[in-house]
């Protein structure tokens, strides 16, 4: 395999470059911050990629792909794997044809998410291997080897991305010659695709001996390998966390993990005896730390100050200081707001005006809850908007009730809240509910994606639009209108008003596509 040259990529870019020279036929996702750039540029690249409804199904048409002998590529940022995690830990059990690599992009100190979730510990309890880049050329030969990986063990394979190694661009040397992805058939095999109880006994039995195999291999593979140094110090990192390591300590000799899960237990056990002094050095939740420590391996770990947020350079100086002091923190920067002239703007400035009580739901549309709207109560998950407010509807005095309104977004709705609808009609509360769907024709938060509801695809191409009124009324919505914000916005205000009075299940479509994404589409 000869070099094809040196560029300089993101590490999203490089999965997406990889996943190309390695053949992979088909990739499926949701946008998320920091995932989304990854099936964006797999496709502008030639490759065949899909936005999907939400992550769950990308993962399971992915598995479908894999079952049918291609080389398929699931992405995701952190909480989307939460919403994937059913096929995941099934998909353990059926193992893959082809190869199938699910990038989980994690977000830690929340740059762009509702929490600081660890998917390390997905690796593990899903009982799949776990590969962790540290820079793009590292996001490039492990998007490779995960492939590899995932065929050599017919296995998923979870490659866990952060932040600062999706977005931050490094030097890139393209080692693997182009091939072609490859030809595809159905082979029926009952006994490894039907998880009835009476298969999935013995698969699960197959997926722990396979885990062991890998565990084996992983102890003297090149993914986990020792950077040479003082015996004085000795650091055990992965990810990001190991090229601030070898900066904040240049003297300290290093073991950097690529191959997490299943960890090089006696690799880490030897190198741990090797050096006088040995930490762990780690992002989020003290994963490596408990696994050594729990295999008998004397190692350090982080203060619990250190499992919050990003690390730095000068973070891991102090780690290894034992310095939890709060030391410098950056200047605040400029607070994010509604874009002027966003067609959001005008809801939230009725529903404080009228005295709601709003449940939110994520996407830009959750910045009204900053000023000057204020008009946001709770935000939890993507469709949580709808159900939430439900629960509240239920719960709440009829006096209290009947003000709360739930809000969300096109792409949100199409993910999550079709379900919720459902739950309304289902379930109504005895005062109706009023659920309000910011229809802007785009994702816009994560980048002006395509969706459902738009009627193109991630390439642009035409789609089958969405309606999401009539989606409603099929359901069973009584009560159903679209409000055009261009022409209606006067009336906005009383068409709310009547619907919070009617005490009716109530669906509000207040439909104007976003200005940026007008501007882009034009482009």
């Amino acid at each position: 395999m000869g070099s094809m040259g040196h560029r300089l990529l993101s590490g999203n870019e490089a999965v997406a470059q990889a996943a190309l020279d390695m053949g992979v036929g088909f990739g499926a996702g949701y946008p998320g911050t920091p995932s989304t750039e990854i099936l964006e540029n797999f496709s502008a690249l030639g490759g065949r990629a899909e936005w999907s409804p939400n992550e769950k199904v990308a993962l399971e048409v992915a598995l479908g792909a894999s079952f049918a002998g291609a080389r398929a590529l699931a992405t995701m940022k952190h909480v989307g794997l939460n919403v994937a995690a059913d096929p995941l830990f099934t998909a353990a059990y059926t193992g893959v044809r082809g190869a199938l690599v699910i990038v989980s992009a994690d977000d830690p100190g929340m740059a762009s998410s509702q929490n600081e979730q660890d998917n390390r510990r997905y690796a593990v309890a899903a009982g799949v291997p776990m590969l962790e880049p540290s820079d793009s050329q590292d996001a490039y030969d492990m998007t490779a080897e995960a492939i590899e990986i995932s065929e050599r063990w017919r296995i998923p394979v979870l490659l866990r991305m952060t932040t600062r190694v999706c977005h931050s661009k490094t030097r890139v040397e393209r080692r693997r010659t182009p091939t072609p992805p490859p030809a595809t058939s159905f082979v029926r095999d009952v006994k490894r695709l039907v998880m009835i109880p009476a298969y999935a006994r013995p698969a699960h039995v197959r997926l722990r001996a396979t885990l062991a195999e890998i565990a084996q291999w992983g102890e003297a593979c090149a993914l986990n390998r020792v950077i040479a140094g003082e015996r004085k110090l000795g650091i055990i990192a992965s990810g990001i966390s190991a090229i601030h390591a070898q900066e904040a300590a240049p003297g300290a000799t290093v073991l950097k993990l690529g191959l997490t899960h299943p960890l090089p237990i006696e690799k880490a056990r030897r190198f741990a005896q090797s050096v006088e002094r040995c930490v762990v050095v780690e992002e989020g939740d003290p994963c490596l730390a408990d696994a050594l420590r729990a295999a008998g391996i004397a190692v350090e770990a982080k203060a619990e100050a250190f499992r919050f947020g990003e690390l730095s350079v000068a973070r891991i100086r102090k780690l290894l200081k034992g310095d939890t002091s709060p030391g410098f923190r950056a200047p605040p920067g400029k607070p994010p707001q509604l874009c002027p002239g966003c067609p959001h703007r005008l809801t939230f400035e009725i529903l404080r005006k009228l005295n709601c009580i709003v449940s939110g739901d994520i996407g830009c549309y959750t910045l009204g809850v900053l000023p000057p709207f204020e008009a946001m109560d709770t935000c939890v998950c993507m469709g949580a908007g709808i159900t939430v407010g439900l629960g509240l509807r239920h719960a709440l005095p009829p006096e209290q009730a009947r003000r709360v309104v739930s809000v969300i977004g096109d792409s949100t709705f199409v993910h999550s809240g079709i379900t919720g609808l459902v739950e309304m009609v289902y379930n109504p509360p005895k005062t109706g509910h009023v659920v309000i769907i910011l229809d802007n024709a785009t994702t816009a938060m994560t980048g002006l994606q395509e969706h459902p509801g738009t009627g193109r695809r991630l390439d642009a191409t035409p789609a089958h639009p969405i309606s999401f009124e009539a989606l409603a009324r099929a359901l069973g919505v009584p009560r159903v209108r679209v409000v055009d914000l261009a022409k209606e916005s006067e009336a906005y205000e009383g068409i709310v008003a009547e619907s919070l009075a009617a005490e009716a299940l109530t669906v509000l479509v207040a439909r104007r596509p976003c200005i940026l994404a007008l501007k882009k589409n034009k482009e």
